[in-house]
């Protein structure tokens, strides 16, 4: 994690458009996982034959993501996952492209059909162990490649490096973090689990990365246990892997 790599001017140029984004997932994978290779993607045999399932083409952007990590389980599929090409499908609604579903399939993220013949569409994503007035599609991120970097990031993070911890947030341990911290430009977008909560944000600082999830929880990860450390001190309090 120390190659020069500018986490956070990287990722301000990721969240202004598509190209820019696809740039920053080579560069964070580079630097922090492993470098982006050509059989990290879905083929276009794949691609076109989900097209032809679906009986319309893939957006741009979403073709793009499969064609760039569709394959890279520590970017796309740690935690939630990034559908297979043959798995994405519309909705019970029929009027999501549904391509993203959380672990236990909870939450499910799309594009509505409405948009899906814009090449960088909206991301919505809706709750599935709610009752039915409660299942409508909430707004995610304005942007299927903006959706990309932050499951680039958050899959990464939740991907079982050696080095990371998470913790319980209170108001006294969130200033701290806005104290210490350095605030990541990715924009605000909501937790999944806590749609009309606080937003989910991302710090870095102490050499570590930080997702905070909408003020109730913080994972934290790095490339060393003395970083780890540095983190826990900074921010005291009962972190769930801190053996003493």
């Amino acid at each position: 994690m120390d190659d020069g790599f500018d986490l956070h001017a990287e990722l301000a140029a990721g969240v202004r458009d598509a190209a820019g984004a696809w740039r920053f997932v080579r560069l964070f994978a580079a630097s922090y996982a492993s470098p982006v290779l050509a059989g990290d993607g879905c083929d276009d045999e794949e691609l076109r034959a989900a097209e032809a399932r679906l009986g319309f083409p893939l957006p741009a952007s979403l073709r793009e993501a499969y064609a760039l990590i569709g394959r890279r389980f520590d970017l796309t599929g740690a935690q939630d996952r990034l559908l297979a090409p043959d798995e994405v499908t519309v909705d019970d609604t029929g009027q999501v492209l549904v391509f993203r579903v959380e672990n236990q399939h909870v939450a499910q993220w799309g594009i509505p059909l409405s948009a899906v013949t814009e090449p960088d569409p909206p991301v919505v994503f809706r709750l599935e162990s709610v009752t039915r007035a409660e299942r409508a599609w909430q707004p995610f991120l304005d942007r299927v490649s903006l959706a990309c970097v932050e499951m680039a990031l958050s899959e990464w993070m939740l991907s079982g490096g050696v080095y990371g911890d998470n913790r319980e947030l209170d108001d006294d341990a969130i200033a701290l973090l806005e104290e210490q911290f350095r605030r990541l430009p990715m924009p605000d977008y909501p937790l999944w689990a806590a749609p009309g909560g606080r937003p989910m944000r991302w710090f870095d600082g102490l050499g570590a990365i930080l997702r905070e999830d909408a003020g109730q929880w913080l994972w934290v990860r790095a490339a060393s246990a003395d970083r780890i450390a540095a983190v826990r001190r900074a921010l005291p309090g009962e972190w769930l892997m801190d053996e003493g």
